[in-house]
């Protein structure tokens, strides 16, 4: 069952389960029409899939009760999985503690009643909502989050920029280090196996010790390596245009979009759950 943010969030999404069922409730439909006008890219993308759907619910031989053939260029005239729209009303008697009129609910309760007329099939709520995911998931209903649009099945194949120094790095790479500071930086000459491995600009850091240490691959030469501290961008005395990081992550960011050296930045952020529309 697809979740009305689903659907602005990708119009083709329809088709992209490859040979599992769909099925819109009457809230999703609703919701959809309701987000139809304006020209934000939402907007847009509801128009897109209503047009997806009027196209499926207009062929030849459309049987709504029976699911209607969600084909596609890659399938031809073979659909790979079969659109369900809710035609009668639903009661899954949901908690007296959630609303009946919150189109939130009345989904779920949909949930509900189809997991209780279908248990020889695995029913599965996908939804962009973390919330909603969380409702479902307290209620014992089967929920995910939509990920079919990403370019790449494995976000982790993608080179993260970031190395976290292990337990025994100092121990392993510490020997004839040499350090010193200039500029408001501090700087580590080291040598060991793992620095072949390393990438320039590539951050470093270790949370372990009694001193902690946030660093930039600033040279790199066979073994022997150079760590340059960051800038602590997440004290308020380093703002920027009043802006302050609020994790590792961004204080990274912030110091390779500051640094004049560094001529092009590409930034890889992880998806953020994505409130309902």
């Amino acid at each position: 069952m697809l979740d009305t943010n689903v659907l602005m969030h990708d119009p083709a999404s329809l088709f992209r389960f490859e040979e599992h069922d769909l099925y819109l409730p009457m809230g999703t439909l609703e919701e959809l029409d309701s987000h139809k006008k304006g020209l934000s890219d939402v907007a847009r993308n509801a128009r897109q899939a209503s047009r997806f759907l009027d196209e499926i619910v207009s062929a030849k031989v459309a049987d709504i009760a029976g699911g209607l053939p969600i084909r596609t260029r890659e399938n031809g005239p073979h659909a790979a999985g079969r659109l369900f729209l809710q035609t009668e009303a639903i009661n899954g008697d949901l908690p007296a503690t959630l609303p009946a009129g919150k189109t939130d609910n009345q989904i779920l309760s949909v949930v509900r009643h189809l997991q209780k007329k279908e248990p020889q099939r695995g029913v599965v709520l996908v939804s962009k909502d973390i919330n909603m995911r969380i409702k479902a998931r307290a209620l014992g209903l089967a929920a995910e989050d939509y990920y079919n649009d990403k370019v790449l099945e494995d976000s982790d194949l993608l080179y993260t920029g970031v190395r976290r120094l292990g337990p025994g790095f100092w121990d392993s790479h510490g020997k004839d280090l040499e350090s010193w500071k200039k500029d408001g930086h501090s700087y580590y000459r080291v040598r060991g196996p793992l620095v072949p491995q390393m990438q320039l600009n590539e951050f470093v850091w270790d949370e372990s010790g009694e001193r902690p240490i946030h660093a930039l691959v600033k040279e790199k030469s066979g073994r022997v390596a150079v760590f340059e501290t960051l800038r602590d961008y997440t004290h308020a005395k380093n703002q920027v245009w009043g802006i302050n990081a609020r994790n590792r992550e961004q204080n990274f960011a912030l110091n390779l979009l500051m640094n004049p050296a560094i001529d092009f930045v590409t930034l890889l952020a992880r998806p953020a759950p994505a409130r309902r529309c």
